[in-house]
């Protein structure tokens, strides 16, 4: 529990926030006051509490927009109604607003103390939480990068070395063991590769990809997208055809690690569709959001493994051509949408193929849609696989 917690009182009535300063005296707490919900928004900025006690009915601003605006400046502040008007409507509007407890007025000194308790140890709940979170974050990335490391040294060093015996022993060797050099330096490619797209699904800087969003046209990272996967697909005769209207839907993003996301998709739609398939990329704006759709007639996806396919290193079966992957893929591709305030669904039928559905934030005329739109916070705020 917290050795000391801030709290900041906001109510028009003196008497009020006399008494509540007066029952909380002697604990160790840091008691702030305001008499108007203007005043205790500018507070926030000043004082930073990790508690809010609210009156509802309030001149000016209401205590509802002072709880709207204190859980989007800072969504791990712990807010508290209390309010002479008490009804169930207002005490569902306002839980529905973050409010995390309800108290009518008049109330006794037990009853205050007893929800300022229960109230502080759910916020030092939620800072462990985030806490536990963030080490668990770092552990993964430190843990990447070492291991990473560790593996691709030897194994670039075993490359190295295939490709100057590969030219001290051309005038040598037979058929057979060229061949053999061929598939050994093959499979250590294949090594390196599985190596850097681990280390990618786990250590995808989400706060890096958001500091480099500015306006995207989809038309251009779908089409990057496809191009990479194109190789893919002329081996295996499946056609990519993309739908994007004219013009192409704009988002707030970054387009280098969109495409990515997106050559993880399309590519495991190639992969999954049988020789002389086809692959259908469409985007579309609706209801403020783009969604791009990724559909394939290929194998499918067995019911039991739709919701695990998003897990890191999750693999079911193998493609149409027996084709495996990393188990990181779709993993990455989530990461990255979700950075972007966005989600990735999809929807199968075993042995009729799938669709992946991602759906981001469209660009708004007044500015980003998503997670990088919207007022300036008052206060500082305290998901991987393969089919």
């Amino acid at each position: 529990m917290m050795d000391t917690a801030r709290i900041l009182v906001i109510d028009d009535e003196e008497i009020v926030l006399d008494s509540c300063v007066e029952i909380l005296r002697g604990d160790t707490y840091q008691v702030a006051t305001a008499g108007d919900g203007q005043r205790g928004l500018e507070l926030m900025r000043e004082f930073r509490p990790d508690l809010v006690v609210v009156d509802l009915k309030m001149p000016g601003i209401s205590g509802f927009e002072v709880l709207e605006r204190v859980r989007t400046a800072d969504p791990t502040v712990v807010t508290i109604v209390i309010t002479g008007y008490a009804t169930v409507s207002s005490a569902v509007e306002a839980m529905k607003r973050g409010a995390y407890d309800f108290l009518p007025k008049p109330f006794t000194p037990d009853e205050f103390r007893l929800i300022i308790r229960r109230a502080v140890e759910k916020r030092s709940l939620v800072l462990e939480t985030i806490a536990l979170r963030r080490e668990r974050e770092l552990l993964r990335e430190h843990f990447a990068a070492i291991v990473s490391h560790e593996l691709t040294a030897p194994l670039a060093a075993v490359q190295q070395n295939l490709f100057a015996l590969e030219r001290e022993l051309a005038p040598a060797a037979t058929e057979d063991q060229r061949s053999r050099l061929v598939r050994i330096k093959t499979r250590v490619a294949v090594l390196l590769q599985l190596i850097d797209t681990w280390r990618r699904g786990v250590s995808i800087d989400i706060d890096a990809i958001k500091s480099q969003c500015a306006a995207v046209s989809l038309r251009v990272p779908i089409e990057k997208a496809v191009e990479s996967v194109l190789v893919h697909a002329t081996r295996k005769a499946v056609e990519v055809v993309t739908a994007v209207p004219d013009p192409a839907p704009l988002v707030w993003g970054d387009q280098g690690t969109l495409a990515e996301a997106l050559v993880n998709v399309i590519g495991n739609a190639v992969k999954y569709s049988r020789v002389g398939g086809r692959v259908d990329v469409t985007a579309e704006p609706l209801d403020g959001e783009v969604r791009i759709a990724v559909a394939d007639a290929g194998v499918g996806i067995a019911p039991e493994d739709l919701p695990l396919i998003f897990d890191a290193f999750y693999t079911a079966q193998p493609g149409a051509a027996g084709e495996r992957g990393s188990g990181l893929g779709l993993a990455v591709s989530r990461r990255i949408v979700e950075a972007h305030g966005g989600s990735i669904t999809v929807r199968s039928t075993p042995g009729k193929g799938s669709t992946f559905v991602i759906t981001l934030p469209a660009l708004r005329d007044d500015g980003p849609g998503g997670p990088r739109h919207g007022a300036e916070p008052l206060a500082a705020s305290a998901k991987e696989g393969r089919r």
